[in-house]
């Protein structure tokens, strides 16, 4: 099995080791505009050669993009374009609407399916690569109706080959759902650190006096804005209503601290721990 990854970033990257250490593909060439990331992956295993990517196209069973969603809309119908029988493409994006939209009525539609491995951290390149990144995490399958029983097949042995669980939901929903499992902590955690980077100025202490605690909440405030610029961009509509949604519980919780309604703010945060009996089924 030859497998190229397109974008060796920190997934990319990442199912890259773990698809070569698995022993799924035989061969793995890696894409990237960045020769930096080329030479790094090359240098750390990631993969096993470069090639530029029509080269790359013609000789590979399946084709992973891994690039930020912005670019991905606009790769993937070239990618397509240049396929021959039997060739997988899948797509590993963050938002899942525009992919789906960028490939619609796509003679070649059926030999690409829409995925989103469920898994991932604050560190961008190659140097984030992590072997065994996704095991026991999910992935989701999208609009799998519009992609071929082969590429579904194929997708499928791939992902449980990273020890993963695959779910299926539509483009729409997915992007939903995102927004606000993912999407809305990484803005809640860019506003907190520039909140703190912003009251250090003046309390050069705050950083001396730091806990774990703060650095768990602010860990996604390091995510590269390359990446999720797109991100936000693509998935605007449900990101800004669950901002509201965050922006309106903020407001009440304020206004019972201002006015020392204790009671209620108890309440609150007892309604918060909830949260605990939902992660853990």
């Amino acid at each position: 099995m030859i497998v190229i990854v397109i974008g060796l970033g920190h997934i990319g990257g990442s199912i890259a080791i773990s698809l070569k250490e698995n022993g799924f593909a035989k061969t793995i060439i890696g894409c990237d505009t960045n020769l930096i990331h080329e030479q790094k992956a090359l240098d750390n295993g990631l993969i096993d050669k470069v090639l530029d990517l029509s080269s790359a196209i013609k000789i590979a069973d399946i084709i992973i993009v891994a690039t930020p969603v912005n670019t991905l809309v606009r790769l993937l119908p070239k990618i397509l374009h240049q396929l021959r029988d039997g060739q997988v493409v899948i797509d590993v994006g963050s938002t899942k609407r525009e992919v789906v939209a960028a490939t619609a009525g796509h003679p070649r539609r059926g030999q690409f399916i829409a995925t989103h491995p469920m898994s991932g951290t604050e560190f961008s390149g190659p140097e984030s690569a992590v072997l065994y990144q996704f095991d026991g995490k999910v992935t989701v399958f999208c609009d799998t109706i519009k992609s071929d029983a082969n590429t579904i097949n194929v997708a499928t042995r791939m992902y449980r080959s990273l020890r993963m669980r695959i779910v299926e939901i539509d483009a729409t929903s997915h992007d939903t759902h995102v927004a606000y499992i993912s999407h809305i902590s990484h803005i809640a955690s860019f506003a907190l650190a520039i909140t703190v980077l912003e009251k250090e100025k003046d309390e050069h202490r705050i950083f001396e006096l730091a806990s774990s605690g703060f650095s768990s909440t602010v860990r996604l405030a390091k995510s590269a804005p390359e990446t999720w610029i797109p991100i936000f961009e693509q998935n605007q509509e449900n990101v800004l209503d669950v901002l509201d949604q965050y922006i309106h519980v903020l407001q009440d919780m304020r206004a019972n601290l201002a006015n020392q309604r204790f009671d209620k703010l108890r309440q609150q945060i007892a309604q918060a721990n909830d949260i605990k009996r939902v992660l853990t089924g």
